[in-house]
């Protein structure tokens, strides 16, 4: 009786949340209001990060801004004021180090207060072959793109459980959801920032009355120059993509409270490809995208190994 009465529940529920979804698509979400909201952004130095700054910035939230490179971040504080950002914050971090999140998150609570809004954004990319990569870059980009989520989350999600209020946003990657050729160590990240993310949501979700917000970003790659070279076959399918579009998708994705946002469009159709058809028949539209091409004129940014910013990303 127990598996009848559970079917039942079930074929309710997933009507229910899938006529939900449907009309939710139809009918545009209204955005939330950050205004006097405490937004953090890792790898904010320069690109997506900085874009993500200037925008929250401009719409009247406080931004904390960490980066690595100091310099770098103190340009992107002066650009998120000169938008109109009255409240705006910088402080050198390397994500990578526990103890040094630990750390600046402490100084954070101490100058500004609770983080509200945790955007993980902070990455770096090797490009080269897995048996090429060096072992410390394998380690760096673990470090850097995955397991610093684990030490931001800690810092700041405690608070937000707390108050039951927050947003986590982690931006992982088109390669989090598809291996490509050339990017062992990236993809190995961003898989494991998407998994983390969504299992916290779902652990989040299991609080009752739960009101802390997950959104999960994957994009293809687009203009920051971190992927500086990377072509793809057919770009009116797979293009690659500007970044300022690419912002401002990430910002409406937040401010709607989605859960998740793949970009282009054409993601979510080649995730339900990989899902139904034989790896051959996917193979072979590999072939015709060119994907795992992409990174055969991989330039990227000429920079010594660990000296490349953690805010020159692209997904």
């Amino acid at each position: 009786m127990n598996i009848i009465l559970d079917t039942i529940i079930f074929l309710g529920k997933f009507l229910y949340y899938a006529l939900e979804s449907l009309i939710v698509s139809l009918i545009p979400k209204s955005k939330k209001d950050v205004a006097g909201e405490i937004v953090l952004i890792t790898g904010a130095g320069s690109g997506l990060g900085r874009l993500l700054a200037m925008h929250f910035a401009s719409l009247g939230a406080t931004v904390i801004l960490w980066d690595i490179n100091q310099e770098a971040n103190m340009e992107t504080c002066r650009l998120a004021k000169k938008k109109g950002g009255v409240k705006v914050f910088a402080y050198k971090c390397d994500c990578s180090s526990r103890q040094e999140v630990y750390k600046v998150a402490d100084q954070v609570r101490e100058d500004v207060g609770d983080v509200t809004i945790l955007i993980n954004n902070a990455g770096i990319v090797v490009g080269k072959l897995f048996l090429d990569t060096p072992d410390h870059m394998m380690e760096r980009s673990l470090s850097v793109n995955a397991i610093s989520h684990f030490w931001t989350y800690k810092a700041f999600l405690p608070a937000m459980v707390k108050a039951n209020h927050g947003h986590l946003v982690c931006i992982s990657s088109a390669a989090g959801l598809f291996g490509i050729r050339g990017l062992s160590d990236y993809c190995a990240s961003k898989f494991a920032a998407f998994g983390f993310a969504e299992s916290l949501f779902y652990e989040l979700g299991k609080i009752k009355g739960n009101k802390i917000k997950t959104t999960i970003i994957c994009p293809f790659f687009f203009n920051t120059g971190m992927f500086e070279g990377c072509t793809t076959k057919h770009p009116f399918l797979l293009p690659i993509m500007e970044q300022e579009h690419v912002a401002q998708k990430i910002l409406n994705a937040i401010l709607e409270e989605k859960v998740y946002l793949m970009l282009p469009r054409f993601i979510y159709f080649a995730m339900i490809l990989k899902q139904i058809l034989s790896p051959k028949v996917m193979n072979v539209l590999d072939e015709y995208l060119g994907a795992n091409e992409t990174m055969t004129s991989f330039k990227g940014r000429v920079k010594a190994d660990e000296t490349q910013s953690e805010t020159e990303r692209k997904h």
